[in-house]
């Protein structure tokens, strides 16, 4: 174990985190940190949110990732924004640290060690399949920590040190309860080891444990509302999904099958257990989620996505792929690992500016940004009382340059249920659904609004302070404006 402190290896494993992290970019506030930024700073200041609280706080129950991060702000007095980025980069290195720890195992050349890890970090922001997943956000999430524990944990079952596997399984389950089960049920089948013993019609999935734990509540019939923000995910269907995101699900059974077959063959016991086992758990894992996905009595389980099993099958799969290019092809020779990495990097890199095209490609903590949508939060927060409740166009999120910025999250000001980011969450919590309906309804058209029907949703909802783009509404109090919107009071 002492070379796993090396401070060689330290320094190498630093810089392919921190190398990863500047290709993907840095981007708090954005898609799911909408509910884990607000849920946190409802933690640390209870006054905020006094309006809208349940469409973030009801999902955060089964998780402390808010209450650890809340913690950690108390303890040190270091601020949110600051921790955040902290942990982001504290999560990617012990991420890679856990990939380069089972690439040990799996490689005895060092080069086939690093390019396993270095192309799960190029790889940060590769689509999984069609499953809205990256295998590492752009902001701190929860799924990233479980996943980090959940590595740690397949390594301790290797060893058979089964008591301490669990406990770090535990804590996957209760930092991301989703992507935790998904690691219990890898790390039953990698004990098992069903590619030697045979007994695959024997092996749990996720989703089949689940099965048999559910309350009865899952054979309710939803309600209209529900189904209505159901509609808004199209990767909760595999019905929906193109060719193309079925090929990425099912790929990846073959290559790792076929990285088994040839570990067995070159008597690399432990590359050939983790390759098969995973190929395994992704097989089993794929009809129980067609089974749940595909069976309209059992639509309540759609939410729990099941097809995101593929988060934890992309990571080997990069891992001993990436293994195999090092050791057979770049081995020493720089100039390959320049080939190989450079267009890579390059490639993310390109996608990811074409994603956030009208924010800075790292947003760092406290720097003032020149988006324009971000600036007028930044005035709300620092100008708006704290009990202002705002309405915004519930499609906001989706407009160009805004890249999916969260104003409750940035702002720290309550909204009426946005369409994008909200619908989520009321598919996560069914008796938000009609709440979510009502309100997305009744700011539906917002576009062509004039001052009465901002007044109307004053008068429904209670809500005094808007968010329009410019050209301003006429007759409407606008203390703050810029080239792309305007804060006005009602």
């Amino acid at each position: 174990m002492k070379s796993c402190f090396q401070y060689r290896n330290f320094i190498l494993l630093a810089t392919i985190s921190a190398g990863a992290l500047l290709v993907e970019g840095y981007h708090p506030g954005v898609e799911d940190d909408a509910v884990y930024l607000s849920a946190i700073q409802r933690r640390l200041h209870p006054a905020l949110y006094p309006h809208d609280f349940r469409l973030f706080t009801l999902q955060m129950q089964a998780s402390v990732f808010d209450r650890l991060i809340a913690a950690w702000v108390r303890l040190t007095h270091i601020p949110v924004s600051v921790s955040e980025m902290m942990g982001q980069c504290l999560a990617a290195f012990f991420l890679l640290w856990g990939c380069w720890a089972l690439a040990r195992r799996c490689f005895s050349a060092p080069a086939g060690q690093w390019a396993g890890v270095a192309l799960v970090g190029v790889l940060f922001t590769l689509p999984v399949a069609g499953t809205a997943l990256y295998i590492f956000d752009q902001y701190l999430h929860p799924r990233a920590i479980a996943t980090a524990f959940i590595l740690w944990a397949i390594l301790l079952v290797l060893d058979r040190r089964l008591v301490l596997a669990g406990v770090l399984l535990a804590a996957a389950v209760v930092v991301h309860p989703i992507m935790g089960v998904f690691g219990v049920s890898f790390c039953i089948i990698l004990w098992i080891d069903p590619v030697r013993s045979r007994t695959f019609a024997e092996q749990p999935s996720a989703t089949t444990v689940a099965l048999g734990i559910v309350p009865v509540w899952i054979f309710e019939g939803p309600s209209a509302a529900w189904k209505q923000a159901l509609n808004t995910r199209d990767y909760y269907f595999i019905s929906r999904w193109t060719w193309y995101e079925w090929l990425g699900a099912i790929a990846p059974i073959f290559i790792l099958w076929l990285i088994a077959r040839y570990a067995r063959r070159a008597d690399r016991p432990i590359m050939a257990r983790l390759a098969g086992c995973t190929a395994v758990f992704a097989a089993f894992q794929l009809a129980a989620a067609c089974v749940v996905l595909l069976t309209p009595a059992l639509i309540r389980l759609t939410p729990m996505q099941p097809m995101r099993y593929l988060h934890l099958v992309y990571i080997f799969m990069a891992l001993l792929g990436g293994g195999l290019i090092g050791e057979k092809i770049l081995r020493n020779h720089l100039w390959r690992w320049v080939a190989l990495f450079l267009p890579l990097a390059l490639g993310m890199f390109i996608a990811q500016r074409s994603l956030f095209a009208g924010t800075e490609h790292i947003e760092l903590p406290r720097v003032a940004s020149h988006n324009p949508w971000l600036r007028a939060f930044a005035w709300v927060r620092t100008n708006t009382p704290v009990d202002a409740y705002f309405a915004l166009d519930p499609y906001y999120m989706q407009l160009p340059r805004e890249d999916y910025h969260s104003f409750r999250a940035l702002a720290q000001r309550s909204e009426l249920a946005d369409a994008v980011k909200d619908a989520a969450v009321a598919t996560q919590v069914p008796d938000l659904a009609p709440l979510w309906q009502e309100q997305v309804q009744a700011a539906s058209g917002w576009q062509h609004f004039h001052k009465e029907d901002f007044l109307r949703l004053q008068h429904k909802f209670g809500v005094n302070w808007i968010i329009v783009q410019s050209p301003r509404v006429e007759g409407l109090d606008c203390p703050y404006s810029n080239e792309t919107v305007a804060v006005c009071r009602l």
